[in-house]
Protein backbone atom coordinates (compact mmCIF):
# COMPACT_ATOMS: atom_id res chain seq x y z
CA UNK A 1 0.00 0.00 0.00
CA UNK A 2 1.30 3.45 -0.91
CA UNK A 3 0.72 5.38 2.30
CA UNK A 4 -0.38 9.02 2.06
CA UNK A 5 -1.16 10.85 5.29
CA UNK A 6 -2.38 14.27 6.29
CA UNK A 7 0.88 14.99 8.09
CA UNK A 8 3.51 13.77 5.67
CA UNK A 9 4.00 13.97 1.93
CA UNK A 10 6.43 12.57 -0.57
CA UNK A 11 7.52 8.98 -0.92
CA UNK A 12 6.71 6.75 1.98
CA UNK A 13 8.03 3.28 1.25
CA UNK A 14 6.14 1.19 3.74
CA UNK A 15 4.17 -1.89 2.84
CA UNK A 16 0.71 -2.46 4.21
CA UNK A 17 1.58 -5.80 5.78
CA UNK A 18 4.79 -5.82 7.74
CA UNK A 19 6.91 -8.90 8.25
CA UNK A 20 7.31 -10.17 11.78
CA UNK A 21 10.53 -9.58 13.62
CA UNK A 22 12.03 -12.77 15.06
CA UNK A 23 11.52 -13.28 18.78
CA UNK A 24 14.53 -12.44 20.88
CA UNK A 25 16.04 -9.97 23.29
CA UNK A 26 14.51 -7.08 21.36
CA UNK A 27 10.91 -8.42 21.61
CA UNK A 28 9.82 -5.83 24.22
CA UNK A 29 11.14 -3.11 21.93
CA UNK A 30 9.23 -4.69 19.04
CA UNK A 31 6.02 -4.45 21.07
CA UNK A 32 6.79 -0.82 21.89
CA UNK A 33 7.40 -0.21 18.19
CA UNK A 34 3.97 -1.57 17.28
CA UNK A 35 2.27 0.45 20.01
CA UNK A 36 4.05 3.67 19.11
CA UNK A 37 5.96 3.90 22.39
CA UNK A 38 9.08 5.35 20.83
CA UNK A 39 10.81 6.59 23.99
CA UNK A 40 10.34 3.25 25.74
CA UNK A 41 11.63 1.34 22.70
CA UNK A 42 14.70 3.55 22.44
CA UNK A 43 15.50 3.02 26.10
CA UNK A 44 15.23 -0.76 25.74
CA UNK A 45 17.32 -0.80 22.58
CA UNK A 46 20.01 1.45 24.07
CA UNK A 47 20.42 -1.07 26.88
CA UNK A 48 20.56 -3.96 24.41
CA UNK A 49 23.22 -2.22 22.34
CA UNK A 50 25.22 -1.34 25.44
CA UNK A 51 25.43 -5.07 26.12
CA UNK A 52 26.15 -5.97 22.50
CA UNK A 53 27.02 -3.13 20.11
CA UNK A 54 26.99 -5.61 17.21
CA UNK A 55 23.34 -6.62 17.72
CA UNK A 56 21.98 -6.25 14.18
CA UNK A 57 18.36 -6.80 15.22
CA UNK A 58 18.56 -4.06 17.85
CA UNK A 59 20.10 -1.67 15.31
CA UNK A 60 17.34 -2.47 12.82
CA UNK A 61 14.61 -1.92 15.39
CA UNK A 62 16.15 1.34 16.53
CA UNK A 63 16.32 2.43 12.89
CA UNK A 64 12.61 1.74 12.62
CA UNK A 65 11.83 3.75 15.75
CA UNK A 66 13.76 6.71 14.37
CA UNK A 67 11.98 6.15 11.05
CA UNK A 68 8.63 6.44 12.85
CA UNK A 69 9.84 9.66 14.44
CA UNK A 70 10.96 11.03 11.05
CA UNK A 71 14.56 11.28 12.29
CA UNK A 72 16.02 10.16 9.00
CA UNK A 73 19.74 10.69 9.73
CA UNK A 74 19.57 8.64 12.91
CA UNK A 75 17.50 5.98 11.15
CA UNK A 76 20.11 5.69 8.40
CA UNK A 77 22.96 5.27 10.88
CA UNK A 78 21.26 2.38 12.65
CA UNK A 79 20.02 0.72 9.47
CA UNK A 80 23.53 0.92 8.03
CA UNK A 81 24.83 -0.73 11.20
CA UNK A 82 22.23 -3.51 10.93
CA UNK A 83 23.32 -4.21 7.35
CA UNK A 84 26.98 -4.11 8.37
CA UNK A 85 26.49 -6.71 11.10
CA UNK A 86 24.03 -8.91 9.17
CA UNK A 87 24.63 -8.28 5.45
CA UNK A 88 22.65 -11.34 4.41
CA UNK A 89 19.35 -10.20 5.91
CA UNK A 90 16.93 -9.06 3.20
CA UNK A 91 14.69 -7.08 5.54
CA UNK A 92 17.60 -5.03 6.88
CA UNK A 93 18.49 -3.90 3.36
CA UNK A 94 14.82 -3.07 2.76
CA UNK A 95 14.67 -0.81 5.81
CA UNK A 96 17.94 0.89 4.89
CA UNK A 97 16.49 1.62 1.46
CA UNK A 98 13.37 3.07 3.06
CA UNK A 99 15.43 5.32 5.31
CA UNK A 100 17.52 6.54 2.36
CA UNK A 101 14.27 7.18 0.48
CA UNK A 102 12.82 9.40 3.16
CA UNK A 103 16.06 11.36 3.41
CA UNK A 104 16.19 11.74 -0.38
CA UNK A 105 12.74 13.33 -0.36
CA UNK A 106 13.94 16.08 1.92
CA UNK A 107 17.21 17.23 0.36
CA UNK A 108 18.10 19.12 -2.80
CA UNK A 109 18.36 17.37 -6.15
CA UNK A 110 22.16 17.49 -5.92
CA UNK A 111 22.09 15.29 -2.84
CA UNK A 112 18.83 13.53 -3.62
CA UNK A 113 20.03 11.73 -6.74
CA UNK A 114 22.93 9.94 -5.02
CA UNK A 115 20.59 8.93 -2.20
CA UNK A 116 18.01 7.71 -4.68
CA UNK A 117 20.63 5.47 -6.24
CA UNK A 118 21.28 4.05 -2.77
CA UNK A 119 17.54 3.45 -2.34
CA UNK A 120 17.45 1.41 -5.53
CA UNK A 121 20.60 -0.49 -4.61
CA UNK A 122 19.25 -1.48 -1.18
CA UNK A 123 15.81 -2.50 -2.49
CA UNK A 124 17.46 -4.47 -5.25
CA UNK A 125 19.75 -6.20 -2.77
CA UNK A 126 16.78 -7.04 -0.54
CA UNK A 127 15.10 -8.75 -3.49
CA UNK A 128 18.36 -10.47 -4.50
CA UNK A 129 18.71 -11.92 -1.01
CA UNK A 130 15.08 -13.06 -0.83
CA UNK A 131 13.15 -13.25 -4.09
CA UNK A 132 9.98 -13.98 -2.08
CA UNK A 133 10.18 -10.81 0.02
CA UNK A 134 6.88 -9.29 -1.09
CA UNK A 135 7.51 -6.02 0.74
CA UNK A 136 10.86 -5.55 -0.96
CA UNK A 137 9.40 -6.34 -4.37
CA UNK A 138 6.53 -3.90 -3.81
CA UNK A 139 8.84 -1.13 -2.65
CA UNK A 140 11.27 -1.73 -5.51
CA UNK A 141 8.39 -1.63 -7.98
CA UNK A 142 7.04 1.58 -6.45
CA UNK A 143 10.51 3.11 -6.69
CA UNK A 144 10.77 2.11 -10.35
CA UNK A 145 7.43 3.78 -11.11
CA UNK A 146 8.34 7.04 -9.41
CA UNK A 147 12.08 7.40 -10.07
CA UNK A 148 13.81 8.22 -13.38
CA UNK A 149 16.10 5.80 -15.16
CA UNK A 150 19.15 7.87 -14.18
CA UNK A 151 18.81 6.60 -10.59
CA UNK A 152 17.80 3.05 -11.54
CA UNK A 153 14.05 3.48 -11.92
CA UNK A 154 11.78 3.33 -14.94
CA UNK A 155 8.55 1.67 -16.03
CA UNK A 156 10.33 -1.15 -17.84
CA UNK A 157 11.92 -2.16 -14.56
CA UNK A 158 8.56 -1.87 -12.81
CA UNK A 159 6.95 -4.17 -15.39
CA UNK A 160 9.61 -6.79 -14.63
CA UNK A 161 8.89 -6.52 -10.91
CA UNK A 162 5.19 -7.14 -11.59
CA UNK A 163 6.09 -10.52 -13.02
CA UNK A 164 8.17 -11.42 -9.97
CA UNK A 165 5.56 -10.15 -7.54
CA UNK A 166 2.70 -12.02 -9.19
CA UNK A 167 3.89 -15.38 -7.87
CA UNK A 168 4.47 -14.03 -4.36
CA UNK A 169 1.59 -11.61 -3.84
CA UNK A 170 -0.95 -11.51 -6.71
CA UNK A 171 -2.88 -8.60 -5.20
CA UNK A 172 0.34 -6.64 -4.75
CA UNK A 173 1.23 -7.27 -8.39
CA UNK A 174 -2.15 -5.89 -9.48
CA UNK A 175 -1.66 -2.82 -7.29
CA UNK A 176 1.73 -2.22 -8.87
CA UNK A 177 0.20 -2.65 -12.33
CA UNK A 178 -2.32 0.02 -11.35
CA UNK A 179 0.48 2.38 -10.33
CA UNK A 180 2.21 1.82 -13.67
CA UNK A 181 -1.03 2.49 -15.55
CA UNK A 182 -1.72 5.62 -13.51
CA UNK A 183 1.77 6.94 -14.24
CA UNK A 184 0.97 6.49 -17.95
CA UNK A 185 -2.32 8.37 -17.44
CA UNK A 186 -4.22 5.19 -18.35
CA UNK A 187 -6.70 5.80 -15.57
CA UNK A 188 -9.27 3.27 -16.73
CA UNK A 189 -6.76 0.44 -16.57
CA UNK A 190 -5.46 1.68 -13.22
CA UNK A 191 -8.97 1.61 -11.73
CA UNK A 192 -9.63 -1.84 -13.17
CA UNK A 193 -6.42 -3.27 -11.73
CA UNK A 194 -7.21 -1.81 -8.27
CA UNK A 195 -10.63 -3.43 -8.37
CA UNK A 196 -9.00 -6.72 -9.37
CA UNK A 197 -6.64 -6.33 -6.42
CA UNK A 198 -9.59 -6.02 -4.06
CA UNK A 199 -10.88 -9.41 -5.24
CA UNK A 200 -7.44 -10.98 -4.88
CA UNK A 201 -6.38 -9.39 -1.61
CA UNK A 202 -6.09 -11.14 1.73
CA UNK A 203 -6.64 -7.69 3.26
CA UNK A 204 -9.54 -6.22 1.24
CA UNK A 205 -9.92 -3.28 3.63
CA UNK A 206 -6.44 -2.11 2.65
CA UNK A 207 -7.14 -2.65 -1.04
CA UNK A 208 -10.32 -0.57 -0.80
CA UNK A 209 -8.28 2.25 0.72
CA UNK A 210 -5.86 2.04 -2.21
CA UNK A 211 -8.84 2.50 -4.52
CA UNK A 212 -10.09 5.38 -2.39
CA UNK A 213 -6.68 7.09 -2.66
CA UNK A 214 -6.79 6.67 -6.45
CA UNK A 215 -10.23 8.27 -6.61
CA UNK A 216 -8.98 11.15 -4.46
CA UNK A 217 -6.03 11.78 -6.75
CA UNK A 218 -8.47 11.82 -9.66
CA UNK A 219 -10.78 14.28 -7.91
CA UNK A 220 -13.60 11.71 -7.81
CA UNK A 221 -14.40 12.52 -4.21
CA UNK A 222 -17.85 10.94 -3.92
CA UNK A 223 -16.42 7.63 -5.13
CA UNK A 224 -13.44 8.11 -2.81
CA UNK A 225 -15.73 8.55 0.17
CA UNK A 226 -17.78 5.49 -0.74
CA UNK A 227 -14.66 3.35 -1.20
CA UNK A 228 -13.23 4.50 2.13
CA UNK A 229 -16.46 3.60 3.91
CA UNK A 230 -16.48 0.18 2.28
CA UNK A 231 -12.90 -0.42 3.37
CA UNK A 232 -13.66 0.71 6.91
CA UNK A 233 -16.66 -1.63 7.10
CA UNK A 234 -14.38 -4.57 6.23
CA UNK A 235 -11.77 -3.73 8.87
CA UNK A 236 -13.31 -5.54 11.82
CA UNK A 237 -10.08 -5.30 13.82
CA UNK A 238 -9.94 -1.48 13.41
CA UNK A 239 -6.40 -1.66 12.07
CA UNK A 240 -4.24 0.64 9.93
CA UNK A 241 -6.78 0.65 7.09
CA UNK A 242 -8.88 3.01 9.21
CA UNK A 243 -5.94 5.41 9.39
CA UNK A 244 -5.60 5.34 5.61
CA UNK A 245 -9.32 5.96 5.27
CA UNK A 246 -9.18 8.89 7.68
CA UNK A 247 -6.20 10.34 5.80
CA UNK A 248 -8.06 10.13 2.51
CA UNK A 249 -11.08 11.91 3.99
CA UNK A 250 -8.90 14.57 5.62
CA UNK A 251 -6.81 15.21 2.52
CA UNK A 252 -10.00 15.62 0.51
CA UNK A 253 -11.68 17.81 3.13
CA UNK A 254 -14.52 15.34 3.54
CA UNK A 255 -16.34 14.05 6.66
CA UNK A 256 -13.96 15.31 9.32
CA UNK A 257 -16.02 13.77 12.12
CA UNK A 258 -15.89 10.36 10.45
CA UNK A 259 -12.11 10.68 10.08
CA UNK A 260 -11.86 11.52 13.79
CA UNK A 261 -13.98 8.50 14.69
CA UNK A 262 -11.84 6.14 12.61
CA UNK A 263 -8.62 7.41 14.17
CA UNK A 264 -10.11 7.00 17.64
CA UNK A 265 -11.20 3.45 16.83
CA UNK A 266 -7.71 2.60 15.67
CA UNK A 267 -6.13 4.05 18.80
CA UNK A 268 -8.52 2.01 20.97
CA UNK A 269 -7.85 -1.24 19.12
CA UNK A 270 -5.39 -4.08 19.62
CA UNK A 271 -4.44 -3.89 15.93
CA UNK A 272 -2.02 -0.96 16.23
CA UNK A 273 1.27 -1.40 14.39
CA UNK A 274 4.31 0.47 13.20
CA UNK A 275 2.54 0.90 9.85
CA UNK A 276 0.57 3.66 11.57
CA UNK A 277 2.51 4.74 14.70
CA UNK A 278 0.16 5.74 17.51
CA UNK A 279 1.92 9.05 18.15
CA UNK A 280 1.68 10.02 14.47
CA UNK A 281 -1.99 9.06 14.43
CA UNK A 282 -2.61 11.11 17.58
CA UNK A 283 -0.93 14.10 15.96
CA UNK A 284 -3.22 13.68 12.96
CA UNK A 285 -6.19 13.39 15.32
CA UNK A 286 -5.13 16.60 17.06
CA UNK A 287 -5.08 18.42 13.74
CA UNK A 288 -8.60 17.25 12.93
CA UNK A 289 -9.87 18.14 16.40
CA UNK A 290 -8.42 21.60 15.97
CA UNK A 291 -10.25 21.87 12.66
CA UNK A 292 -13.46 21.03 14.50
CA UNK A 293 -12.75 23.78 17.02
CA UNK A 294 -11.91 21.52 19.97
CA UNK A 295 -8.58 23.07 20.99
CA UNK A 296 -8.55 21.45 24.43
CA UNK A 297 -8.95 17.93 23.07
CA UNK A 298 -6.29 18.64 20.45
CA UNK A 299 -3.82 19.72 23.12
CA UNK A 300 -4.57 16.58 25.14
CA UNK A 301 -3.66 14.46 22.12
CA UNK A 302 -0.44 16.41 21.58
CA UNK A 303 0.53 15.87 25.21
CA UNK A 304 0.21 12.12 24.68
CA UNK A 305 2.28 12.39 21.49
CA UNK A 306 5.13 14.04 23.39
CA UNK A 307 4.91 11.45 26.19
CA UNK A 308 5.18 8.60 23.68
CA UNK A 309 7.78 10.08 21.36
CA UNK A 310 9.66 13.07 22.71
CA UNK A 311 11.91 13.08 19.64
CA UNK A 312 9.06 13.42 17.17
CA UNK A 313 8.72 16.87 15.70
CA UNK A 314 5.00 17.44 15.22
CA UNK A 315 4.73 18.81 11.68
CA UNK A 316 2.18 21.51 12.43
CA UNK A 317 3.50 22.62 15.86
CA UNK A 318 5.34 25.90 16.25
CA UNK A 319 8.69 26.51 17.92
CA UNK A 320 7.14 26.93 21.37
CA UNK A 321 5.86 23.36 21.21
CA UNK A 322 2.23 24.42 20.93
CA UNK A 323 0.21 23.51 17.91
CA UNK A 324 -0.07 26.41 15.51
CA UNK A 325 -3.37 28.19 16.00
CA UNK A 326 -4.03 26.83 19.50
Amino acid sequence: MRRETLLAGGLFFLSAVMGATPAGAASPARQDLDLGRADSALQTLAAALARNPNDAEAHNLRCRVFYEEAQWDQAILDCEAAVQFAPGDSSYHLWLGRAYGQKANRVSMVFGYPLARKVHAEFDQAVHLDAHNAEALADLGEFDVMAPAVVGGGLAHADAIVQQLRSVNPAGALTLEARIAESKKDYGSAEARLKDAIRQSSYPANAWMDLAAFYRRQGRLDEMTAAAHTGASLDASHGPALVDGASNLALAGRETQTAIQWLQQYLSSSAQSEIAPAFVVRAQLAQLLRKQGDAEAAQQQLAVVRALASGYRIPFANASGREAGL
